[in-house]
């Protein structure tokens, strides 16, 4: 592919990300973290308090991409088959017989809204599409579309009728995003943009599946000095041997600050990653994966803390 081309899917990258700020006030960083998850070909967990605009968020991200989406809300009596489907009974000429209906997994973008109030067993339900790609029901395996994500969101603050996360499950997320209150100047733009009118705000698609597609291949090409995919091995390597932490990240986190990092080199139109790529994508690719210990969490000390720490 020459660089016109290449240049051409960035510029539509970029068009996409514009396209949801019609919508979506503030949050930047959030966005382009999302964006990173994307062209990285990984799952993201966003947290935060209710009202924030995480749902329409996604919503957005999928319409200017052209991308299926569905919505699972997550509640307790939630089952695994409402989430990958069941086997009805259907009558043809030749009799009754059993056919699978596919359920709401099988599209591009799956929002997988307060995924803590599902029970384990229906959370177990995402771990095989989240890393294979596939749904297994009734003994047949089931290919999912490509390309595919999950993006769950979480309450922190209201825990009742919660089930937390198991760290399996957890480290399927390639980042964790946290979505902040907006500034004042920007909640008085979400109130005048959302209350001048009943009209929903259009968007326009600017990104095809095909061209994330070649957007995912090309992340992967882009070069890392090696210098710089040590530090990232160190940095991961060091979760695991640093006090106040108990479980540190796997080799699997190496992976993902690699990706990711190239991803977000790529979405600022540069030929290799940076040093800021690593810095900017430590904390949510890492704050997740980090379990701290008793005493470090009775301090009132964070994950991103000890990122933050180990990258000074």
């Amino acid at each position: 592919m020459s660089q016109d081309e290449i240049a051409e899917i960035q510029a539509k990258v970029e068009q996409a990300r514009e396209q949801v700020t019609r919508r979506i006030v503030g949050q930047k960083e959030v966005l382009e973290q999302l964006f990173v998850c994307i062209l990285a070909d990984g799952n993201a967990l966003l947290e935060s308090n209710p009202g924030l605009g995480k749902t329409t968020m996604v919503r957005t991200v999928a319409e200017v991409t052209d991308l299926a989406f569905s919505r699972v809300q997550n509640t307790p009596d939630l089952m695994p088959s409402d989430i990958t489907g069941t086997e009805i009974i259907r009558e043809t000429e030749d009799g009754r017989e059993f056919v699978f209906e596919k359920g709401p997994i099988f599209a591009n973008v799956v929002l997988a809204d307060e995924i803590n109030r599902a029970t384990p067993k229906t959370q177990a339900a995402l771990l095989e599409a989240m890393q294979e790609r596939q749904v297994t029901a009734a003994g047949e395996t089931y290919q999912l579309p490509d390309p595919f994500f999950v993006l769950a969101t979480q309450n922190p603050i209201d825990q009742g009728g919660t089930y937390a996360l198991p760290e399996a499950q957890t480290d399927r997320f390639m980042l964790k995003l946290l979505v902040d209150y907006p500034g004042y100047d920007e909640e008085q733009d979400i109130v005048d943009r959302y209350t001048g009118s009943t009209e929903t705000i259009p968007v326009e698609k600017a990104l095809t599946r095909e061209e994330i597609r070649e957007a995912q291949t090309l992340v992967r090409e882009v070069p890392i000095a090696e210098d710089l995919r040590d530090r990232a091995v160190e940095l991961v390597r060091e979760t695991r041997n640093t006090e106040d932490v108990e479980f540190g990240a796997s080799p699997r986190a190496s992976m993902a600050l690699v990706v990711a990092a190239k991803a977000r080199a790529f979405l600022h139109g540069r030929a290799h990653v940076a040093s800021e790529d690593i810095e900017a994508l430590a904390p949510p690719v890492l704050r997740h994966r980090i379990i701290l210990d008793f005493r470090a969490e009775r301090e009132g000390k964070t994950p991103d803390d000890v990122v933050e720490s180990l990258l000074e």
